[in-house]
């Protein structure tokens, strides 16, 4: 496979690959060798020191096991950093990204130096543990909501560095991605309409200046300011923290004008009355800001 292709056609079959603003998240190969990289030589420095105590003739061989139940996510980062570090280390999965497994399921086997499993060990798991944790965590969100036509999407409210990474474990886990980033799409918030004329001639602008199939939104936090919009002609609407009985009185309102968007205080808890209340998207910034890395085990044994 091209590199450049490699998430795209690996991934297809698992999840929703198409964004609902239009937008077409791709990784790169190469952008994983760079981010492996990066986390590498932040972790090894000048060398590893207590790797350097052993034989670097021993050959091990070590198992991979999940700890909990989870959804897979971020076995390329895993691969990667062996690759770097010794392309002779032999990684074979059993599972893929996406994949349900269970407590105790064995994930990957691996055999190598031992020195060069031992300086990897803690990267490559980082990487596994961190985007496992992404995708199982919108996996609940996922199944929460199913049977509604609502959709989960993610924010840009990602850990600093990991925005492509956690969008694709987002995908993995079932949900949609909202805009990658300032470039892909416009939202008109609360601080933007501060700083224009009026609602009306911010819209505007927006849809002046919008190249060709980019999204336009646009932030209310009140009923009022919902009709306003939609008069105006807004197409897609944020609706920020509105309780359960005033989304619903919006979607009343809106009657299929405009599609929109539920966003603040919403968990496991409530997320499923959200979705009753007929809003199209769901968004939860906790998908990627509240990291709990999966517990994961790489156990040892000679060869």
């Amino acid at each position: 496979m091209k590199a450049e292709h490699w998430f795209i056609k690996s991934f297809a079959d698992r999840a929703p690959m198409t964004s609902p603003q239009k937008t077409f998240l791709s990784i790169s190969m190469q952008d994983i060798q760079r981010a492996v990289q990066q986390t590498l030589a932040e972790d090894i420095g000048g060398g590893d020191l207590t790797a350097s105590l052993i034989d670097a003739e021993r050959m091990v061989g070590a198992t991979l096991i999940s700890r909990q139940h989870a959804v897979v996510c971020g076995t390329a980062w895993f691969d990667q950093v062996f690759q770097q570090l010794d392309s002779k280390v032999v990684v074979d999965w059993g599972v893929g990204d996406g994949d349900s497994v269970d407590k105790n399921q064995e994930l990957c086997r691996l055999k190598g130096a031992a020195t060069s499993m031992l300086t990897g060990e803690r990267t490559a798991l980082n990487w596994l543990q961190t985007l496992s944790g992404t995708a199982t965590l919108t996996r609940s969100y996922v199944d929460r909501i199913a049977g509604t036509s609502a959709l989960i999407l993610d924010t840009r409210k990602t850990v600093p560095g990991l925005r492509l990474a956690q969008k694709y474990a987002v995908r993995c886990g079932g949900g949609h991605n909202h805009r990658v980033g300032l470039y892909d799409g416009i939202l008109i918030k609360e601080n933007h309409l501060r700083s224009s004329d009026s609602i009306n001639s911010a819209l505007a602008r927006a849809r002046q200046q919008a190249p060709e199939g980019i999204m336009v939104e646009i932030e209310v936090d009140t009923l009022e300011q919902l009709k306003q919009v939609l008069d105006a002609g807004a197409e897609r609407v944020l609706l920020d923290n509105f309780t359960i009985e005033q989304l619903r009185e919006a979607v009343s309102i809106n009657t299929g004008r405009a599609k929109l968007e539920a966003s603040g205080n919403i968990d496991l808890e409530n997320v499923r009355k959200v979705a009753e209340t007929g809003v199209d998207y769901i968004s939860i910034g906790a998908l990627t800001k509240h990291v709990r890395a999966i517990d994961l085990s790489l156990e040892f044994a000679q060869v």
